[in-house]
C-alpha cells in the first residue's frame, strides 16, 4: 500500500482482510510503497509519519511482522534496479493503454502525467517479482497492473532465462468498498467519504448519517431499495445477521433511513471495537513499531538481494 496515514474501512474489506487471512497459509511480503507516493504528490515531508500510522492500522488489524515481513519500498535498493531492468521491457504504448492509471489521473484532476506515474506499474511488477511473488491479494482496480506484471515475467524469462513466476491476483468478496457519497463512488480519502479504522464511535455514527441512501425514500414508511442503497451494501458486509430484516424493513416502509443507518453504525463500532484496543498498544509504543520496520527490511533486503544475483546472472550483467 501508499503510505497514506490511517487506513478506512475500503482498505480493510479490500485488501487488510485478505492479507490476515493469507498470512498463516503463506509466506507473505508486506510493502510500504513510499516511493509510489510520490507519484501523486512530490511532498515528501509526511511519508515517513503516514508509514507509521498505516503499519500500525496493519498490526491492529492483524498483520504478524514475525510471520510476514512489514518493509519500506525505499529502504531496499534492488527495487529501483529491478525497476530499471523492466522498464526495457515494456513500451509506452502499452502503460497508456492501462485503465487503472487513467482512472487515478481522472479521479485526481491530474493535467500532466509524470514519467514516474506512467511507469508505476512497472515498479509495481518489481515490487512482487522481486519476492518471486505468485498470489497477490489485490482489489479489483489492481488487476490491471498484475496483468502488467505477468506480462513482464514472460518477457524477461523469455528474454534471459526463466527467474519470475507469473503472478496471478486473489480478490475477496468486498473487493470494492463505495463511500459514503454513493454506490458508484469508490471509498477513497481524496474524496473525503471514508471511516476511519481508527474513528470513534461518534464519529462512525456522525459519518453514517451523511452517507447517501435511495432517492426515492425520502419519508420512514416509503418502501425502499435496498439493492441500490450503500447502506444495505454495509449491512451485508458487518451486520450480515440483521441483513434479512433490514432488507425487509426497507422494502415495505417500516424501516427509516435514519433508524437503518444508526444499526450499521454501531455495527461498524463493534467490528472495529478490537482494533481500536490494538491501535492503542502501538501508538503508546512506537519504538516497537520502528523495530518492527527494522527487523521486516533486513529480512526483505536479504531475499531481494537474492533475486538480483538471479537476474544478473541470467542477463550476463557485472
Amino acid at each position: 500500500m501508499r503510505p497514506t496515514g490511517k487506513l478506512h474501512l475500503g482498505h480493510l474489506v479490500g485488501a487488510l482482510e485478505n492479507w490476515v487471512a493469507l498470512q498463516h497459509d503463506f509466506h507473505n511480503y508486506h510493502l510500504i510503497a513510499d516511493y509510489h507516493a510520490l507519484t501523486t504528490n512530490l511532498d515528501s515531508s509526511g511519508i515517513l509519519q503516514n508509514s507509521l500510522d498505516m503499519v500500525i492500522d496493519w498490526l491492529a488489524a492483524g498483520i504478524d511482522p514475525k510471520e510476514s515481513p512489514i518493509f519500506r519500498q525505499s529502504q531496499i535498493k534492488e527495487h529501483t534496479e529491478l525497476h530499471l531492468i523492466f522498464s526495457m521491457l515494456i513500451t509506452a504504448a502499452r502503460l497508456e493503454r492501462n485503465p487503472a492509471v487513467k482512472d487515478q489521473v481522472r479521479e485526481l484532476h491530474i493535467e500532466n502525467v509524470s514519467y514516474g506515474h506512467l511507469g508505476y506499474p512497472v515498479l509495481q511488477a518489481a515490487d512482487i517479482l522481486l519476492y518471486k511473488g505468485d498470489l497477490v491479494p489485490v482489489g479489483e482496480d489492481q488487476v490491471p497492473h498484475v496483468e502488467i506484471s505477468r506480462e513482464i515475467a514472460r518477457r524477461f524469462n523469455a528474454q534471459y532465462g526463466v527467474v519470475f513466476p507469473e503472478p496471478e491476483p486473489k480478490l475477496t468478496r468486498f473487493a470494492r468498498l463505495p463511500g459514503l457519497d454513493g454506490m458508484d463512488k469508490k471509498m477513497s480519502k481524496s474524496a473525503r467519504n471514508t471511516i476511519l479504522l481508527s474513528d470513534s464511535p461518534d464519529s462512525i455514527r456522525s459519518k453514517v448519517r451523511t452517507a447517501v441512501t435511495d432517492p426515492l425514500k425520502v419519508r420512514k414508511n416509503d418502501p425502499g431499495r435496498p439493492d441500490i442503497c450503500l447502506i444495505h451494501t454495509y449491512h451485508q458486509k458487518f451486520n450480515p445477521g440483521g441483513v434479512a430484516d433490514v432488507r425487509a424493513g426497507c422494502m415495505s416502509g417500516a424501516l427509516g433511513c435514519v433508524e437503518c443507518k444508526l444499526r450499521i453504525a454501531d455495527a461498524i463500532a463493534r467490528h472495529l471495537e478490537p482494533f481500536r484496543e490494538k491501535r492503542a498498544h502501538f501508538e503508546a509504543h512506537p519504538e516497537e513499531v520502528r523495530q518492527i520496520l527494522e527487523d521486516g527490511e533486513g529480512r526483505a533486503r536479504s531475499r531481494a538481494q537474492a533475486t538480483m544475483t538471479e537476474v544478473r546472472k541470467v542477463m550476463n550483467l557485472g
